[in-house]
């Protein structure tokens, strides 16, 4: 059997199967569907080693998705390049309206040894599990927001206004626990949309506390530390952060930092028009909300802090604050 000296190997990952082709190196080598293989580790192993005994070398992508980072890690191990791709950066054809797990297939390995393809941060295990548990307190403070807008709009509707202040303080939870319906049904409703507010809270503060724990024994707790240090920076903040982003060093400079993080202008110029529009907002957008909270927390402390000098001593002149130390 004749063997080459690399090939270009791509899965289009699926739940139950994923669709491999191959590209072979060079400019023209063969570009061809396999088949499909099931997402199983047994089968997976089998077919990178029938892929092995005949090249010399493999480069193995498929794109992020749902099924996470297995299949990376399963051909890291048996000694292979892999790169897990960024699907929003995969080149597409305008044209192109026919879409098969057979045609992505082929279309990335063709892809990939062009060089065309861009490649994701792949965390170790330690490190998506923290991050697991970062993304399950953000999905626990989700639904608490859903379930009190829920109680508040069911509220509205039977026209019960709140009109002593802000939300969910104590003065409000008093209005509420005194609020009663002539229905049997209605008062069902408001008050099993109470209880499920107070289990969404119990469980936030559960996996808050999980979290206090588990970080400090978490290879980025140094790096956790030290962005609590940062004016208006919390725990949860630095964790999220350091958990969406990983290590700041892998970007190269501070505009690849905010490209990922979506906080670059778009831009369509042509010719001598430059035409600049607003954020992209296309990077990860757990870390960006984490940021706008540091920034906003920032803000707050800032105003707080001249308003409670000028009150005191403080002289407002020139966008300063005399008689007042620095912050």
């Amino acid at each position: 059997m004749e063997k080459y000296s690399e090939v270009f190997v791509a899965f289009d990952v699926a739940k139950k199967k994923h669709a491999v082709a191959i590209a072979e190196g060079g400019r023209s080598g063969e570009v061809r569907f396999l088949g499909e293989v099931e997402n199983n580790p047994l089968p997976i192993e089998r077919t990178i080693k029938r892929l092995a005994d005949r090249y010399d070398r493999l480069h193995v992508c498929f794109e992020a998705g749902p099924t996470g980072y297995g299949l990376y890690r399963q051909i890291e191990a048996l000694g292979h390049d892999c790169m897990v791709v960024a699907p929003a950066l995969v080149p597409k054809r305008a044209g192109e309206r026919v879409k098969t797990n057979r045609r992505d297939g082929v279309t990335l390995a063709r892809l990939d040894r062009a060089g065309e393809l861009t490649g994701v941060w792949t965390p170790d295990v330690a490190h998506e599990a923290v991050r697991d548990l970062v993304r399950a307190r953000e999905a626990a403070g989700d639904d608490l927001r859903r379930k009190r807008q829920q109680a508040l709009s069911f509220l509205l509707r039977h026209s019960r206004i709140y009109r002593g202040g802000g939300h969910w303080t104590l003065a409000h939870r008093r209005w509420l626990a005194g609020q009663k319906f002539e229905h049997a049904a209605q008062q069902i409703v408001f008050q099993e949309g109470i209880d499920a507010i107070e289990d969404a809270i119990q469980r936030l503060r559960r996996i808050e506390k999980q979290l206090a724990v588990i970080v400090p024994d978490w290879s980025m707790a140094p790096v956790v530390a030290a962005y609590q240090a940062m004016r208006g920076a919390s725990f949860l903040v630095a964790v999220t952060f350091a958990a969406e982003i990983g290590d700041v060093r892998r970007f190269d400079t501070p505009r690849q930092l905010m490209s990922f993080l979506g906080l670059v202008p778009a831009e369509s110029s042509t010719g001598d028009t430059v035409r600049r529009k607003g954020l992209t907002l296309a990077g990860n957008r757990r870390a960006r909300r984490a940021l706008s909270r540091f920034h906003l927390v920032n803000q707050q402390i800032g105003f707080l802090r001249f308003s409670a000098c000028a009150d005191s001593q403080g002289e407002w002149h020139g966008g300063k604050v005399f008689g007042c130390g620095e912050p």
